[in-house]
Parts: structure tokens; sequence; C-alpha cells
């Protein structure tokens, strides 16, 4: 469930909302052990999602690195060999 979070610091360009909230929603997802929460819980799933996106936006902006930013499209290519590689028949 928790293969679609990835790592978000030290990209350029810097991780947008869109991919906070998705890691954030996967994170909850996993914790929670459902995937689509029931109306009884829907309210606190969302908050819940809405609360650690925020927190990881603001994580976000204080991490510091003195590593050069890394360029998505060769980090997925990097991740696709290996995945090729780890998939071979």
């Amino acid at each position: 469930m928790c293969r679609n979070i990835r790592t978000l610091h030290n990209f350029e360009p810097p991780a947008s909302s869109e991919e906070v909230h998705a890691a954030a929603l996967q994170y909850v997802r996993k914790v929670a052990g459902t995937t689509k929460p029931s109306q009884a819980n829907a309210a606190a799933f969302e908050r819940a999602v809405h609360e650690i996106a925020h927190i990881t936006e603001h994580l976000l902006e204080e991490l510091t690195t003195s590593a050069p930013a890394k360029n998505r499209e060769e980090e997925a290519a990097k991740a696709r060999a290996r995945s090729a590689a780890r998939y071979a028949s």
C-alpha cells in the first residue's frame, strides 16, 4: 500500500502540493489499514490526510542539504532500471 510514497526532499523543482498530498494519503491509508474509510470515519481520515500533508510541507521547507538537487527524470530512469533488473525473466 505504501509503494506510492516517494522521496520528496531535494528535488528540482521542489515537490508539489499534489505530491505531498498523495504521500500523506498513502501514509494515512497504511496506518488506518484501509484505502477507503467508512462514512463514520471519513471526516477523521480526511482531517488526518490534510494535517499530515500540512506538516510534511513544513518539514520539506525546513530541511537543508549540501547535496545537489536530484532530477526527477533521472531518478525515475534509475528506478525503472532497478525494476527491470529485479523482474527480468
